[in-house]
């Protein structure tokens, strides 16, 4: 529960049930849905993941998979309910079934030209007879940027299609998301989401593909430096439709990936997020504040750790825009 002192990420026993049938996984897992949950984010080119609204970082449940076709084809299929360890009743939790099929329909015996095609799907039941999406702006550490709050519903069918084409140094990843709701007043709204990411890596190496996981690899370093990698992305979340106002955003990242050994990565880069929710648009939320004649003043962790002179007592409203987990003990005091 969320007042535990600890939690685990990752925890799971797996057993091989033989070459035809595949291996079989209990525990708690990730749901084998969406390129960018699917695949660990140190091997990802763009390393933040974009389609969070879509998927579950990690669920308690099973999975029984197997590469196929002298390993040019993968499937997995899984099923997740939480209620055990989340203090629910079976009744009010949500059963989660998900399944993904790759193909390799090119391949050279290097491993380095390749394409990869997968589609997946995701059937997502209600917790407490609620749907929620919401989704951080391509950074971990962010708060969430689009949400649509609790939508009375019952299910939803999530659909996605992955692409991710490799010819030596250059690579090119697309993934489209697509979630169907079943809601309680039969509007049925539809939400989705796409990314492109392109990459070139500078030093020649080529990203790795795993035939038995269905997804790239980390890039592994040939020269005494590391390799450098450039990277490009672009993408769309679309939480608005009908009676669900979630937001929408689209945004787009640039930046350099060393790759300074087998295990060592560095990243730099900048991007930018423009939202769009409740009629508020773009990334600059102190410009709209001020156009429409909202008195603010600003303040920065220091201040609000200090507290000099009390001064917090003057507001009747505290807007924080960072991550609050991060406060320190004072701070929450004042």
């Amino acid at each position: 529960t969320s007042e535990s002192d600890w939690n685990t990420t990752d925890f799971r026993v797996s057993t091989v049930l033989g070459p035809k049938l595949g291996t079989v996984t209990v525990g708690k897992i990730k749901e084998p849905f969406s390129y960018e949950m699917v695949g660990d984010a140190a091997n990802l080119p763009h390393h933040e993941r974009l389609l969070s609204p879509f998927f579950r970082s990690r669920n308690d449940g099973v999975t029984l998979g197997n590469a196929v076709f002298d390993q040019r084809a993968t499937w997995v299929v899984g099923w997740y309910n939480d209620w055990l360890t989340q203090g629910r009743s079976w009744s009010d939790s949500g059963n989660d079934f998900a399944g993904r099929v790759t193909a390799l329909p090119l391949w050279s015996d290097d491993g380095a030209s390749y394409l990869h095609l997968a589609v997946s799907t995701r059937y997502y039941g209600a917790v407490d007879d609620q749907l929620r999406y919401k989704g951080k702006p391509a950074s971990n550490v962010a708060d969430d940027f689009v949400d649509t709050g609790k939508v009375p519903g019952d299910h939803a069918w999530h659909t996605g299609v992955e692409a991710l084409w490799n010819q030596g140094g250059y690579s090119l990843l697309a993934e489209y998301i697509r979630a169907d709701l079943s809601t309680r007043d039969d509007r049925d709204p539809t939400l989705g989401g796409w990314y492109v990411t392109g990459s070139w890596v500078l030093t020649g190496e080529h990203r790795p593909y795993d035939r038995k996981a269905g997804y790239a690899r980390r890039i592994l370093p040939q020269g005494r430096w590391g390799a450098i990698e450039l990277i490009g992305r672009y993408g769309h979340v679309d939480l608005d439709d009908g009676p669900v106002r979630g937001g929408t955003m689209d945004g787009w990242w640039a930046g350099v990936n060393w790759w300074a050994n087998n295990r060592w990565k560095a990243s730099i880069g900048y991007g930018n997020i423009d939202l769009d929710r409740f009629d508020i648009t773009g990334n600059d939320l102190y410009g709209w504040l001020e156009e429409r004649g909202y008195p603010v003043d600003y303040a920065t962790d220091l201040d609000v750790h200090r507290n000099d002179g009390d001064f917090l007592s003057a507001y009747r409203l505290l807007l924080s825009v960072g991550h609050d987990e991060y406060w320190s003990a004072p701070m929450r005091a004042n």
